[in-house]
């Protein structure tokens, strides 16, 4: 599917691309293709995707700016046949146990159910990785059930932990460092979502999926001590 896109320089050195302002499967997968390709120009420094626009930073500073965009509208308009980078189906540990899942009964209390109908709504669908950002390894991700939308915390907390599942209007999501926060804190994940010293430091990628599998406390901890050891791995599936 091809979509009529806007492009427009973004200081000096970047172009922004832009695609309809909507949060979209066939979007975001239209976004990732393209964004193989551009990172193929060698004047390409980086790029960085959000929920509808790549933004697209060079090396050096963009002189004819015709040219460029006149370059990346050619790309664009032959990359309909181009193959896939291979996408994979994360199986995250989530322990929900009321110690990690702070706001459960407050959310159950809203919604007029069980808290244990709030985990099994979490856990039964697959969630889109749309882009990564807020922080590094935080992951956008698209999915949530219609049930479980619950708006943000009106006072931010000071202090959200590692590796917190929260639960911010129509999205959920896992705060990959310690940091302030206003999501609804549902449960908490023993993984570690950016390693600066991995190769790759964050595991997942926009086109990917999560799946959010509930353990209960003893097996939190467990994993816990074996990623600290580095022996845990994170099952995959290609999609």
């Amino acid at each position: 599917m091809k979509f009529q896109l806007t492009y427009k320089l973004f200081g000096r050195s970047a172009v922004l691309v832009e695609w309809p302002a909507t949060i979209s499967k066939d979007i975001i997968q239209d976004i990732i293709s393209f964004d193989r390709q551009v990172k193929k120009i060698a004047s390409v420094l980086d790029t960085i995707i959000a929920y509808n626009s790549l933004l697209i930073r060079y090396q050096n500073l963009i002189g004819d700016n015709d040219v460029i965009i006149s370059q990346l509208k050619n790309i664009y308009a032959a990359s309909s046949h181009l193959m896939k980078e291979d996408q994979f189906l994360w199986q995250i540990p989530v322990c929900y146990h009321p110690s990690f899942g702070i706001d459960l009964e407050e959310i159950a209390n809203k919604k007029k159910c069980s808290e244990a109908d709030i985990v099994r709504l979490h856990t039964e669908g697959d969630y889109l990785v749309y882009f990564i950002g807020f922080q590094p390894g935080f992951l956008y991700l698209g999915g949530l059930h219609q049930n479980l939308h619950v708006p943000r915390k009106s006072n931010p907390r000071i202090r959200v932990d590692a590796g917190s599942v929260g639960i911010g209007g129509s999205q959920t999501g896992i705060y990959p460092q310690n940091s302030s926060g206003g999501w609804n804190i549902i449960g908490k994940s023993p993984l570690n979502f950016f390693n600066m010293k991995a190769s790759n430091p964050c595991f997942a990628k926009p086109g990917d999926c999560i799946q959010f599998v509930a353990v209960d406390l003893h097996t939190f901890y467990q994993i816990e001590k074996e990623v600290a050891n580095q022996k845990f791995k994170i099952k995959k599936s290609l999609l």
